[in-house]
């Protein structure tokens, strides 16, 4: 994807996100780190832009140490998304692109007394297209210690065998990450329906079991 391709991208997922409720106002941010052939570094939406309304030209541009180059200035969240890329390429090198939302019934779930992880094993497409989504105890947005929590569950799932795809920030929202700003939403949305599904059953959802998780693990390469 050309720099030129990237910057189109973004905005279309930006204003696809906004116009079907998963960001609002201002919340909310998308970056894409560039290949070598591009520069390298990163594009990233601005601080405080509503991602409905995004200007290709304006998407604030960074060098690998991310700092800004051009553009408008960047969103205060790119140290977390550095830290995303850079701990998450360890284990699917072609991480290109990182989408916070504020996305509601994610965020709901978060201020319920909670457990280690957003979400069980309820659908076969939340295993299959997500995979275990573990939760990172509040701390204020733009909060430098986020990032490190974030790096660290990366590696630990990745060790383990279980690569991750998404975190979730307690009261603030999710962080999903893809090889393509297309295939983030797309992991976003299964995200959040899963979410919603959850948020609207009156008892809690029974999941699936070994031997079913087992089976999308052998047929589509679940990562559970």
């Amino acid at each position: 994807m050309t720099e030129t391709q990237a910057r189109e991208e973004i905005c279309r997922v930006g204003r696809s996100l906004f116009e079907r409720g998963y960001v609002h106002a201002t919340a909310g941010n998308i970056s894409v780190r560039l290949d070598a052939s591009e520069g390298g570094g990163f594009l990233i939406t601005p601080t405080d832009a509503c991602l409905g309304f995004l200007d290709p030209a304006r998407l604030a541009r960074l060098d690998d140490q991310v700092r800004q180059i051009s553009g408008d200035s960047a969103s205060k969240t790119i140290a977390l998304h550095a830290h995303i890329y850079r701990a998450a390429s360890q284990f699917d090198s072609k991480t290109r692109c990182v989408i916070h939302t504020h996305s509601t019934h994610c965020v709901a779930l978060t201020l319920r007394p909670g457990s280690e992880e957003l979400l069980p094993a309820v659908t076969p497409y939340f295993v299959m297209k997500v995979g275990h989504v573990p939760v990172m105890a509040y701390h204020r947005p733009g909060a430098p210690e986020t990032a490190q929590l974030v790096a660290q569950a990366i590696s630990r799932y990745g060790e383990a065998g279980t690569p991750i795809r998404a975190v979730m920030l307690a009261r603030l929202g999710p962080n999903v990450w893809h090889d393509s700003p297309a295939a983030a939403m797309a992991t976003l949305e299964e995200l959040e329906e899963t979410a919603r599904l959850v948020s609207l059953s009156t008892s809690v959802p029974e999941p699936l079991t070994e031997i079913q998780i087992n089976e999308l693990r052998q047929t589509f390469g679940a990562r559970w």
